[in-house]
């Protein structure tokens, strides 16, 4: 039982590392508040969809269910149990009041209607439009579709602004980045600057920006990392790669500044090791790799991320680092742990002699908690990305 629960608690931490620590694959790399499906990827799966306005809502006997009439006003998404429909209405089994239109998604299953997913319009609202164009651009190129979207952004329709927000944020960075470079960046420094701008779109603004912009717009990302009050929300790993993008040498001196800085908050010292991964991952012509490596280093000599450190750079085979991160084991400062694990996990990984003499010293001293160790790392290889080839 006490092996297991080992085993149990290991496996929680490896899910924990993996969403902190593994890059997502086919994600934009610097967005949140991308949970839940698409617009388009909700009418892909409906049986239809239609725009319309609810009437004639009447109660069951529960006072819960009922049934009420949708009123047809335009059909996006046709189905052949319109063909039986008469005066353009349908009747949903729910009890629903609402006098604003509504584009509903529904399912038809054995001839009954399950309406899961319905869209509240306003007077003036852009959601009809932008969904019809998105459902045109669904199969097309993700650059193409993706531009589509972008105009979409700032809309004053909330619906559309986060759904084609979402687009962006489930796109991978190639898919965006060629389309990036050909943006209005003067579209984009308006967004970052207007204060009802929500702080969570930062990273994805800033990071378009660093495509298309000039040494003006250096200057207000360089303004925003630098402002308290920007950097307590998401998306400051955003604009730190795109201060590198646009100022390489500037930049990337900020952030090894940063990264060195055990003054700084966590939150923001995270950020920079966050940019120096997307730069590994996505941008190696911005920073040569050996100079990411000095600076993932830096992260080394404070206690509350070596962690997050020694696991990048296992994950990248930086076995140039074997001493280094073996000589942090016996550190008081860094005697946790988390910090213990991750050194073993380097050692286990790494080929150098000291890593081996380390290995075979910590099993003399605690053999199940090695064997333990690498059980969770032969689980975790098999889904882990190839690391990029080392450049000298």
């Amino acid at each position: 039982m006490k092996r297991l629960s080992i085993i149990a608690c290991l496996l929680i931490a490896v899910l924990i590392w993996t969403v902190t620590v593994l890059p997502s694959a086919g994600a934009c790399p610097f967005c949140s508040e991308n949970q839940g499906p698409t617009l388009v990827g909700d009418y892909a799966n409906a049986s239809m969809v239609l725009y319309g306005n609810f009437a004639n809502a009447k109660l069951g006997g529960n006072q819960i269910e009922g049934t009420t009439d949708f009123v047809i006003e335009k059909v996006l998404k046709p189905n052949e149990y319109l063909k039986g429909v008469q005066k353009g209405t349908v009747t949903l089994p729910r009890y629903i009041q609402s006098k604003n239109k509504f584009v509903i998604f529904i399912d038809v299953y054995k001839g009954t209607l399950d309406p899961y997913r319905g869209v509240e319009t306003q007077a003036g609202s852009e959601l009809v439009k932008y969904l019809e164009g998105a459902v045109k651009h669904q199969s097309t190129p993700a650059p193409q579709r993706l531009r589509y979207c972008f105009d979409f952004l700032n809309s004053a329709d909330f619906d559309v602004a986060m759904d084609a927000y979402r687009e962006f944020a489930k796109a991978d960075y190639k898919e965006y980045s060629e389309l990036a470079k050909k943006l209005p960046a003067d579209v984009l420094a308006g967004w970052l600057k207007d204060p009802k701008t929500p702080a969570y779109r930062y990273g994805l603004y800033a990071s378009l920006l660093g495509h298309c912009g000039g040494k003006e717009d250096a200057k207000l990302l360089r303004s925003m990392v630098d402002d308290p009050e920007r950097r307590k929300g998401s998306g400051i790993d955003g604009m730190l790669a795109a201060y590198i993008m646009l100022q390489p040498k500037e930049g990337w001196k900020y952030v090894q500044d940063m990264l060195k800085n055990d003054k700084q908050d966590f939150m923001f010292r995270y950020a920079c090791l966050r940019t120096v991964r997307f730069l590994w991952d996505q941008r190696p012509d911005l920073v040569p790799q050996k100079e990411l490596v000095g600076g993932m280093g830096l992260v080394l000599d404070q206690a509350d991320m070596a962690d997050f450190g020694i696991e990048d750079l296992r994950r990248w085979h930086r076995w140039e680092m074997t001493d280094r991160v073996i000589d942090l084991f016996g550190l008081k400062t860094h005697s946790i742990p988390v910090v213990k694990r991750a050194v073993l996990r380097f050692a286990l990984a790494s080929p150098e002699p000291r890593a081996k003499e380390f290995v075979k010293s910590q099993r003399e001293r605690d053999l199940e908690w090695v064997r333990d160790t690498e059980e969770l790392l032969k689980l975790e290889s098999d889904s882990q990305p190839t690391p990029p080839v080392k450049s000298k």
